[in-house]
Order: C-alpha cells, then sequence, then structure tokens
C-alpha cells in the first residue's frame, strides 16, 4: 500500500502510524513536511517543503490566515505534482490540514481517499472564544474568526472521512460534519509513561537546581509557551503564594517563551518575564527549565507530587494524559475537554481557571495528604490505560486508515471505534 502523511511539522500526530506503516515492506511511505532537519523516520521518504511568500501586507486581515493557508497548499499540490509525475500515487492520504496543507489535495490526487486530522474549529460559544478576560471577542473579531474556519470548513467538506481526539472536540464541528469524523485520540504510551520512584533526581545540567529525592514536595507545570491560553498567569500566581506559604517546596516549569495561541503582548515581551517583574516569586524555588529531553521529562512527572495542567477551552494537551499515565497527582482547570479525563476527587481535582487561590487549595490537599492521594495517582493511570492507551488505540488508527484506503465509507472501524468509547464509559460509570 502507499501512503502519503502531510504534517507541517513531522510527525505530529503520524508518530506512531509512519513508523507501523514504513516496518512492512510492502508499502510505501511518503512523509511531506517543512523542514525538519532533526526528523527522519527509518523507510520514509521524507519531503519538505517552504512556500513561496507569506501574506501580502495589504490583504486583508480576516484573510490573512486564509492566504497563508493557500501558499501552504500550492506548495504541497507542486510536491503531490512532482511525486505523481514520478509514478507515486497514494492508496491513502493523511493529512493535518489545520495550516493549509491539504487545500488541494484532491486536485492533484482525485482517486486517492483523504483521511484528515481535524484538530479544532474556532469561535464556537463555550469554546477558546471569549474566555479570557483580556481577550473578549468583539463583532470584528467574530467576523474575522469565521473567516478564519474557512480552511477548516474547505477541509472537512471534502475529505472522506475526519479523526478528532476529543469528544469535546468533535462538538465544535458543525453537527453536519460529526457523521463523518471519528473521535480518536493519538493515545499514550503507557508502558514507556508510568509511575517510576527515583531514589534521587537531578535535572541535567542545571547545577543551581539542587539535587531532589521522592518525596520532596516537587509541584510541575508543563506548557510548550508559557502563555494565557495554558493558564500560566494564575501558575505564576499559585507558585508565588505556594513558595510562600511552604518553605520546603520547589516549583519546575518545563517550557518556553513563545506564543503557540492566542496574541502576544503588543510590547513583544514574554508572558514569563512580564509576570515574574510584576509577582516576583522566590526564584530560587521556581525552576524554568526550558524543554527538556523526552526521557527527562518523564522523570519530573515521575518524581512531582503534584502536577498543574491548566488550558482555556481548547485543544487537549499530550502532556495532561502523559501525566495522568506517570502516576501524578492532578490539580487541573475545571473547563473542557479536561472534564473529558478528569473527574473531580477520583483521578484529579479541578480547580478554578482563574483561580490561583484555588489551586493553591488543591495542592495543598495533595501535599499534606499522607500518603499523597495515591488512590487518585492510581485512578488517574488506570483513566489513560482503559481510555488512551497506544496499546489499544493504535490498532484503530491501523484499521481506519486500511479502510478508507479501501474506500469503505463510512469505515467499519468508524463502528469499532465507537463500541470502544460505549464500553469505556460504561467502566467509567
Amino acid at each position: 500500500m502507499r501512503i502519503l502523511f502531510i504534517h507541517p511539522n513531522m510527525p505530529g500526530q503520524y508518530k506512531h502510524l509512519a513508523r507501523i506503516f514504513a516496518e512492512d515492506p510492502a508499502n510505501e511511505v511518503v512523509f511531506i513536511t517543512k523542514p525538519k532537519p532533526d526528523v527522519d523516520i527509518p523507510n520514509v521518504k521524507k519531503i519538505s517543503y517552504k512556500a513561496s511568500r507569506e501574506a501580502s501586507f495589504e490583504t486583508h486581515r480576516y484573510l490573512v490566515n486564509f492566504e497563508r493557508g493557500i501558499f501552504q497548499g500550492q506548495e504541497v499540490w507542486r510536491v503531490c505534482k512532482k511525486l505523481k509525475e514520478q509514478g507515486f500515487t497514494p492508496d491513502v492520504i493523511c493529512a493535518h490540514p489545520g495550516w493549509g496543507d491539504g487545500l488541494f489535495l484532491k486536485e492533484i490526487y482525485p482517486d486517492s481517499p483523504l483521511l484528515n486530522f481535524q484538530e479544532f474549529f474556532y469561535g464556537t460559544p463555550g469554546g477558546d472564544m471569549n474566555f479570557l478576560p483580556d481577550d473578549l471577542t468583539g463583532i470584528d473579531d467574530m467576523a474575522r474568526i469565521k473567516i478564519k474556519n474557512a480552511v477548516n470548513l474547505y477541509s472537512i467538506n471534502y475529505c472522506d472521512w475526519g479523526i478528532t481526539p476529543t469528544f469535546w472536540q468533535q462538538k465544535q464541528y458543525p453537527k453536519e460534519f460529526h457523521t463523518k469524523m471519528s473521535v480518536l485520540h493519538d493515545g499514550i504510551d503507557t508502558d514507556k509513561v508510568r509511575p517510576m520512584e527515583w531514589k534521587t533526581f537531578k535535572i541535567g545540567n542545571m547545577p543551581r537546581i539542587p539535587e531532589m529525592k521522592f518525596g520532596d514536595e516537587i509541584i510541575t507545570y508543563i506548557s510548550r509557551n508559557f502563555e494565557p491560553y495554558r493558564g500560566f498567569p494564575t501558575f505564576i500566581e499559585a507558585a508565588d503564594i505556594i513558595l510562600k506559604k511552604r518553605p520546603k517546596a520547589r516549583i519546575i516549569a518545563i517550557g518556553a517563551d513563545d506564543v503557540s495561541y492566542g496574541k502576544k503582548r503588543e510590547d513583544g515581551k514574554p508572558w514569563r518575564h512580564y509576570y515574574i517583574d510584576k509577582i516576583k516569586p522566590d526564584m530560587s524555588r521556581l525552576h524554568f527549565v526550558g524543554y527538556l529531553p523526552y526521557d527527562e521529562m518523564l522523570k519530573v512527572l515521575q518524581i512531582s507530587s503534584a502536577h498543574i495542567y491548566l488550558t482555556v477551552p481548547f485543544v487537549l494537551s499530550w502532556s495532561l494524559l502523559e501525566a495522568m499515565s506517570a502516576g501524578c497527582a492532578m490539580v487541573a482547570s475545571r473547563t473542557p475537554p479536561v472534564m473529558e479525563a478528569i473527574e473531580h476527587g477520583k483521578n484529579g481535582l479541578l480547580a478554578d481557571f482563574f483561580s490561583p487561590q484555588d489551586v493553591v487549595d488543591k495542592i495543598e490537599q495533595i501535599l499534606d495528604s499522607p500518603d499523597r492521594m495515591q488512590n487518585m495517582r492510581a485512578a488517574a493511570r488506570q483513566t489513560v490505560v482503559d481510555r488512551y492507551d497506544l496499546k489499544k488505540l493504535l490498532p484503530m488508527h491501523l484499521a481506519l486508515i486500511r479502510d478508507v484506503a479501501s474506500k469503505q465509507l463510512p469505515p467499519p472501524a468508524a463502528k469499532t471505534i465507537e463500541e470502544f468509547h460505549n464500553h469505556t464509559m460504561k467502566i467509567a460509570a
């Protein structure tokens, strides 16, 4: 079988799928992505592209994202045209269309079934719009967001089937498209991401951070970038309170200073620097460690006494489920789709996204527990093992791709996926 994967940030959601299909010598696997010199998958042909130019300065601001998507889609189309001329026509295309990469695939490969990863539909009430008080959406922004969904609407309309990771993310799409979407998370490797008691732990080459041992009051927080969308303002204020109340506590924050979602500050200052200057927490016990190698990040989770995860109603981070799989005691925001994974008091504690004190109260509830809420930690891991385990979800992904490749629509695997969810929900109940 010939499989074409398309994602501008290789491997994205296709890390395991591309590898497994490429392991079979009967398959020919191609991956189209933006330049990623340090990322390769054995037996996968990687082809890089770069958009010819950015959106014009004169483009109407409603259309900037759409124009940018068109440029990316055009470059992917050119790559596919060359592939086709060289004799490569995929039996199935798996694409993340969010940045426009998949806009013109049917124009070059009209007979190749297309399975899209539909990550997020913007602007639905109850979603990310009008959630942050400093980012309220007026009529002008509502109009802009409506047009921002142009790539989304075009992609879901002309794909053959779609995948989205959570039920809440599916719900954000117009109802007429729900019948051609499967809710299927990427999956967590629970064999690798598991509880582990490290007698002592030292973070890499960071002499300013002392060695820690299992049982220390270690609070952890992970975000790709420290920004309001992932609750950084609430986190930093909660951190300041915790450090003042608990002299033995240390806080480890993993992430960077860019902006993945939402807006940058108008003064160009990173959100982290702004809030550190404003709140002035005890930086001798608040450790910002940047990005860590994956195995080292797992050790941080495994030694964590309490893990904080905050998000506006938006895409669910892998880090939430990885922390649960590692057996962390979770303090998470009472927001969707977090509440799809965490039931308050059972497998985690839910706190008000906007209340640093509520976050602190939940952390202290864990730290003051004689066994650091071991039953809740075990339940968090069990939730991931039952509902998000890679060993269970990966075969369904593979079956779905094969069904779509054979042009069985709706795919028989979609029914299997639905039955799996029904079964796990009964267990949870």
